[in-house]
């Protein structure tokens, strides 16, 4: 199955939540979420309907996947991944998460949304560590130096989105230069970090994919 082109909105009611797709456009008041509450598609009795516990896992999983705009098969190798890691699994997966390159382009208000950032990793406007790396899922490491590319700087998007960068500041465990589109990873983020994933209930996720 390919990556869904549909209605970034629909995603979220079905979820029945933001999950800010649109980024900081997800913010104002007029996000269909705030008007419309129920599930799209769906009529009074089918949303009355008591969701068995493999389906509240199942959401959960959905839920943080759409977040970080990631098809089934690469979340899976991503919990893999936090499967192999010391500690709880479920906070390795979210740090994990948190590391992907394009999730740093947006945490670093490089980009407006997390779908924006793939755009620019992909097109080559992202340096690191001095080289170009043009994979969104790369994961970052601690110490790594982030980068626009000198020729991207002059970029209206990139600059349209680094107002937020004023208004809203960064994560502690980066570090941002607005004026030389530099950023820096000081340290790996951990859950406590992740302040706008509170509502995600990882373990979920976990018993889901440990049945």
């Amino acid at each position: 199955m390919g990556r869904y082109l549909g209605p970034q909105c629909r995603l979220c009611r079905t979820e029945k939540t933001k999950l800010m797709l649109k980024g900081d456009r997800c913010k104002s008041d007029k996000c269909p979420i705030a008007k419309r509450k129920g599930a799209p598609g769906k009529g009074p009795r089918a949303r009355m309907r008591k969701i068995s516990d493999y389906g509240i896992q199942l959401r959960e999983k959905q839920k943080l996947k759409r977040i970080y705009g990631m098809l089934e098969k690469q979340f899976k190798i991503f919990f893999e991944k936090a499967e192999r890691m010391k500690g709880i699994t479920g906070e390795n997966l979210l740090c994990l998460l948190e590391r992907r390159l394009d999730n740093i382009i947006y945490r670093m208000h490089f980009a407006s949304s997390r779908k924006q950032a793939r755009q620019i990793v992909l097109h080559g406007h992202v340096y690191i560590n001095k080289r170009k790396v043009n994979i969104p899922s790369y994961i970052v490491k601690e110490n790594d130096e982030i980068e626009i590319k000198e020729n991207s700087k002059k970029l209206i998007m990139i600059k349209e989105s680094l107002k937020e960068f004023s208004r809203a500041g960064v994560s502690q465990w980066l570090e941002v230069d607005p004026d030389k589109l530099y950023g820096k990873v000081k340290a790996l983020p951990r859950r406590g970090d992740i302040l706008d994933m509170a509502d995600i209930r990882e373990q979920l996720i976990v018993e889901l994919y440990s049945k």
